[in-house]
């Protein structure tokens, strides 16, 4: 049975949308994510809709308060928990906020990275395939599937509606 972990991730453009804000998860080797680069987020919590979760999830890891923010897509991650745990993520770009941004959290260091640098960073392999969607001009929403097995993807699929 598929009983997803809910989860947002975001990705914060800069005022000039050059520039997105980045975690370099470099604090805690224990975590899954160690040594990558990532938007922001987390779980959803049970009194939250993906929206009012995603802009908690921004202003706890960045300080920043998500005003302007666009669903551009979801994607389904059966196997991909640390402990072959199923996710489901919302996937945002953050296109206005206001605030400081802090330099960093428990989970690692923030980064503002150039958006044509994206491809250069230490990422999962697998965002690759979905992060052209997040900033491209394309009104239509992806809807993905990218099953996980031993921390390697296994196939990636989507639909655009």
């Amino acid at each position: 049975m598929f009983k997803p972990v809910l989860a947002t991730l975001g990705y914060i453009l800069s005022p000039d949308g050059n520039e997105i804000l980045m975690i370099h998860r470099n604090k805690r080797p224990d975590d899954i994510h160690f040594g990558k680069y990532n938007g922001l987020g987390g779980r959803i919590e049970a009194d939250e809709n993906i929206v009012s979760g995603m802009r908690r999830e921004i202003l706890e890891e960045s300080g920043l308060m998500a005003e302007r923010m666009a669903l551009r897509g979801t994607i389904s991650w059966p196997g991909f928990g640390k402990n072959g745990e199923d996710w489901f993520g919302f996937i945002f770009r953050i296109e206005s906020w206001h605030g400081d941004a802090s330099t960093g959290n428990h989970e690692g260091t923030l980064e503002w990275v150039p958006l044509t640098s994206l491809s250069t960073l230490s990422l999962w392999p697998s965002d690759r395939f979905f992060l052209p969607m997040v900033f491209d001009d394309d009104p239509r929403p992806f809807h993905g599937s990218m099953p996980y097995h031993n921390g390697e993807m296994v196939s990636w699929s989507y639909e655009r509606l």
